[in-house]
C-alpha cells in the first residue's frame, strides 16, 4: 500500500479553504497542516477539519512537520518568496495563478524546481475541467476545421483587488484556456483598459493576442459589470462553439454555422457569400469539480514524477502575456511584438530544455 503524500496549504484566505477541502477528500492525501497569518481564519477551518493543525509560522510548517509538498495560495506577491522558500526545502510545490509577480520569478523558481527534481505546478484550474478538456479534444479531433478567432468574456461585479488589475486577476483564466486549446504563443499583445475606482489598478481591460495564420482572440475582463458573464466563443471554419461556464448543464453547444467564399466569380455582380446553417448540438459532458481534479493530478504527477498539464513552463508563458498587456496599457494600447513564435510542446511526460522557452517581448 503507497503511503499518502503529506500536504500542506499556505494561504486561507478566498481560495485557500476550497483548496483545503478538495486535498483534505483526496485518498491519496494527508492532508497535514494549514497555515495562514489570521487566527480568526485557523480557527474557522478547524471547527470544519479537526484533525488538519493550525499553523501561523510558515517556517515551521515547512521545516518542522515532515511535509512532502505545499500548495501556496496567497496574495500574488507572496507567491514568488513562498514558492522559492518551498522548493529549496525540497518541497513539491502548487502555486495559484498566477504563478508569480515576474517572468524573472517564473524562470527562476522553474530552475531550482528542475535542478531538485521537484514538480512545480500552476492553478490554471480551468485546464482541468471537463468543458475545456472536451472543447480542446473537439479542436484537436478538427470537428470545427482551422480556428480564425476566439472571443471570451470574463465579468463581474468585483471582487476588487489591491495588488493586481482585473487583467492579471481574470485574464490568466482565459488565457490559458486559450494558449492550451491554440498550443502556441502569441506573436502580439495589445492591451487597453481604464481604472475607474482605485488609482493605478485597472477594473477593465481588453486584451487582443495575434497569433500566426490570421488567429487572434480578444479577451474582456471587468470588475465593474451588473450581471457575471463567463463566455467564451471558438469560431472555426467550419463549425463554431458557444462555452458558458455559468450553464449548469449545458456548457457548451455546438453550432453547425459558417460562412465561405466563392472561389471563383467573373464580375461584382457574381459574387455572393455563401451562408451555411445547420443544426447546433450539445456534446454529453460528465461533471466533476475541476478543482478537485486539479489536486488529484498534483499528487499524481509527484507520485509517478511526470510533469504537470499546468506546470512550470506554462505559468511562465502566461506571466510573460500578462508582462507584455501591462506594458501595452502603459503605451496606451501600443502593441508588445514577441521577437519570436514558439510552439508549445503539449506533453506532460517530460520538461522542455530551457532554450525552447518561449521569447521575452520586444519593446513597446
Amino acid at each position: 500500500m503507497k503511503k499518502p503524500t503529506v500536504v500542506g496549504v499556505v494561504g486561507c484566505g478566498y481560495w485557500g479553504p476550497n483548496l483545503v477541502r478538495n486535498f483534505k477528500s483526496l485518498p491519496d492525501c494527508n492532508l497535514k497542516a494549514m497555515c495562514d497569518l489570521s487566527e480568526a481564519r485557523l480557527k474557522h477551518l478547524k471547527t470544519l477539519y479537526a484533525d488538519v493543525e493550525g499553523i501561523t509560522d510558515f517556517d515551521h510548517m515547512l521545516n518542522g512537520i515532515g511535509l512532502d509538498a505545499v500548495v501556496i495560495a496567497t496574495p500574488v506577491k507572496w507567491h514568488f518568496p513562498l514558492a522559492k522558500a518551498s522548493l529549496l526545502a525540497g518541497k513539491h510545490t502548487l502555486i495559484e495563478k498566477p504563478m508569480a509577480a515576474s517572468a524573472a520569478e517564473c524562470e527562476e523558481l522553474i530552475d531550482i524546481a528542475e535542478s531538485k527534481g521537484l514538480v512545480l505546478m500552476v492553478g490554471h484550474t480551468f485546464l482541468y475541467s471537463a468543458p475545456v478538456r472536451k472543447i480542446a479534444e473537439i479542436v484537436q479531433a478538427g470537428d470545427i476545421g482551422e480556428i480564425r478567432y476566439i472571443n471570451s468574456r470574463r465579468l463581474n461585479l468585483g471582487l476588487f483587488q489591491k495588488d493586481i488589475n482585473v487583467a492579471w486577476d481574470l485574464a490568466p483564466h482565459d488565457i490559458s484556456i486559450i494558449l492550451h486549446i491554440l498550443g502556441e504563443m502569441p506573436l502580439v499583445v495589445n492591451c487597453q483598459g481604464n481604472a475607474h475606482v482605485t488609482p493605478g489598478i485597472e477594473d477593465v481591460t481588453n486584451i487582443s493576442l495575434t497569433f500566426r495564420h490570421k488567429r487572434f482572440a480578444t479577451i474582456q475582463s471587468s470588475w465593474l459589470e451588473p450581471r457575471k458573464i463567463r463566455e467564451m466563443t471558438i469560431v472555426g471554419t467550419r463549425r463554431m462553439i458557444v462555452y458558458d461556464d455559468l450553464e449548469t448543464h449545458e456548457k457548451i453547444r455546438i453550432y453547425d454555422v459558417r460562412v465561405e467564399r466563392p472561389p471563383h466569380y467573373d464580375t461584382f455582380a457574381d459574387f455572393h457569400y455563401s451562408y451555411h446553417y445547420g443544426d447546433s448540438y450539445i456534446p454529453y459532458i460528465k461533471h466533476e469539480e475541476p478543482l478537485k481534479a486539479e489536486c488529484a493530478h498534483f499528487l499524481d504527477c509527484i507520485e509517478k514524477g511526470t510533469t504537470p498539464l499546468s506546470g512550470g513552463h506554462e505559468g511562465l508563458e502566461l506571466v510573460k502575456i500578462l508582462e507584455a498587456a501591462s506594458a501595452s496599457l502603459k503605451g496606451q494600447g501600443a502593441p508588445v511584438v514577441f521577437s519570436r513564435s514558439q510552439e508549445r510542446r503539449l506533453s506532460t511526460e517530460k520538461p522542455r530544455s530551457r532554450e525552447n522557452a518561449p521569447a521575452e517581448p520586444a519593446s513597446v
